[in-house]
């Protein structure tokens, strides 16, 4: 008995010592299919729905580098005038034909009673429904995420991996992370919805920007998740944009082949990137990025405004008025109070877009109607010299580092809008409403501290030379100055450059 319990003991010991080694071998086995196991979830985790994805997710992972900031560039090399001088009152030596502002081409706001504008609507109401019929019942389901973009309302639909998704580690296999759990998931069906509105909205680039940061900052709290997603939706939208880190933040960097003043900026293949978070905020140090473009997007973004963008109606009505010899004159119009809040998030492109952009037409249909009351049956010169005085006096002159705190260029409806203005906001505005009404030639005048305007008209006084051309000064800024009267201390100087309106 005794000897079969050594016995037994024997063989438990033995057991024992075989048991350890089977667990330890299983165990190491079962550590080999693991991760083998977790490598098989993260790649069936990661089914990339565009085969650039997997190839750049893969290029994120490689050595990244820091790349030096370079001070955005500012717009004058000298200050603007803080005071404007006056000139004294005199009248011009009437020229040209007389005026008739004509209003023809200029669609006028449709009259509710009127039976075919009531017939044409309710065909259009008709039409609507049966579209929103066909349409899939999916659709009509309220959306996830519902935002005012200007005054109309937004919405999409947000997939589970995109609301999870999240910048974790803060370095780079953190942004490499996100891109994957974001690229893996249902994000086509918002970049389609994403492109309906910006074609519904007649967005711009800069509107597309607005739309995608307003959107990625309703889906996340936390910035840089909101940046990163926003980097990848300007990828699949085209847009040549890069992320970096700077003290383990996100930087969200756009290409732009035009000059963004006052806007840090880095350079990656000779080509310009940047960060527009940072607009007239002053610069952000290095950054550690990489050097290619997610394939195939490399467009830039493209600040100009050619046409103006679908926002929802807000009007209002205002009344500018001046003192002409010693009689005041009023004219009153209409402007959209979405499309002064839409522009008014501009940075500060070129000025070939601000002096280009159009002007809402009901916002130029009311102020042309009301010049023409006064311009109508004057002398060409004279007409054009009551629209220059019109500018010169319905608002006071203030630099935009008093009135905003940096520098900005309004357009033409903004400077109408501010009860002040300085003188590149004139200069636009007069350009607008001269070349519109009168149908002439006109640039703007760009000196090292000032901006002006010059028109191509067979007037005396004061010129520019472009080529055999001999263009007539005509100063907004410069208060009672006629057209052919420069301001004092930019008399005979030639300017840095003209900017030819092409509108």
């Amino acid at each position: 008995m005794r000897q079969n319990r050594v016995g037994e003991q024997k063989f438990y010991k033995l057991f024992g010592h075989f048991s350890l080694a089977l667990l330890i071998g299983s165990s190491s086995v079962y550590a080999q299919s693991f991760e083998d196991f977790k490598r098989s979830q993260a790649e069936s985790f990661h089914k990339f729905k565009d085969e650039r994805d997997s190839a750049f997710s893969k290029y994120l992972k490689q050595q990244w580098k820091a790349y030096n900031v370079e001070f955005g560039k500012e717009r004058y090399e000298k200050p603007k005038p803080t005071i404007i001088p006056k000139a004294q009152e005199s009248k011009i030596k009437s020229v040209g034909p007389k005026v008739n502002i004509s209003l023809k081409n200029i669609k006028p706001a449709p009259i509710e009673d009127d039976k075919k504008v009531v017939l044409e609507k309710r065909d259009k109401l008709e039409k609507i429904k049966e579209s929103v019929k066909k349409e899939n019942v999916a659709k009509t389901v309220p959306k996830d995420i519902t935002f005012d973009f200007y005054g109309t309302q937004v919405g999409f639909d947000i997939a589970y991996k995109i609301k999870n998704a999240n910048f974790y580690p803060q370095n780079q296999n953190g942004i490499t992370s996100f891109f994957s759990n974001v690229a893996s998931s249902e994000y086509e069906e918002l970049i389609r919805e994403l492109k309906r509105v910006k074609k519904a909205q007649n967005l711009n680039d800069w509107g597309v920007y607005l739309l995608v940061l307003k959107l990625s900052n309703e889906i996340y709290r936390d910035s840089d998740n909101a940046k990163l997603f926003s980097w990848f939706v300007f990828n699949k939208l085209g847009y040549a944009v890069k992320v970096g880190l700077v003290d383990k933040h996100i930087v969200l960097m756009f290409y732009s082949k035009k000059t963004i003043y006052s806007t840090p900026n880095y350079s990656f293949h000779k080509k310009k990137y940047y960060v527009l978070s940072h607009y007239a905020k002053g610069n952000i140090g290095r950054v550690f990025s990489y050097r290619q473009d997610y394939p195939g997007s490399t467009k830039p973004l493209d600040l100009s405004l050619e046409s103006l963008p679908y926002l929802k109606k807000d009007m209002k009505t205002k009344t500018l008025s001046f003192k002409e010899y010693g009689k005041t004159y009023r004219i009153k119009y209409q402007y959209n109070q979405n499309l002064i809040d839409f522009m008014g998030t501009y940075p500060q492109a070129d000025y070939e877009t601000f002096f280009n952009a159009p002007m809402e037409n009901t916002t130029y249909r009311s102020i042309a109607k009301d010049l023409k009351h006064y311009l109508d049956g004057k002398q060409m010169g004279d007409a054009m010299n009551f629209v220059l005085h019109f500018v010169q006096k319905s608002f006071k002159y203030s630099k935009d580092e008093v009135q905003f705190n940096r520098e900005k260029v309004m357009f033409a409806e903004e400077t109408l809008y501010y009860k002040r203005s300085d003188c590149e906001d004139r200069a636009i505005l007069f350009s607008y409403l001269i070349k519109k009404l009168f149908s002439i030639n006109v640039y703007g005048v760009h000196y090292k501290g000032h901006m002006a305007t010059a028109l191509y008209v067979p007037m005396k006084g004061d010129f520019i030379r472009l080529g055999n051309k001999k263009l007539v000064v005509a100063d907004p800024t410069y208060i009672n100055s006629n057209i052919g009267q420069a301001m004092p201390q930019y008399r005979g100087k030639q300017p840095q450059n003209l900017i030819k309106i092409q509108r």
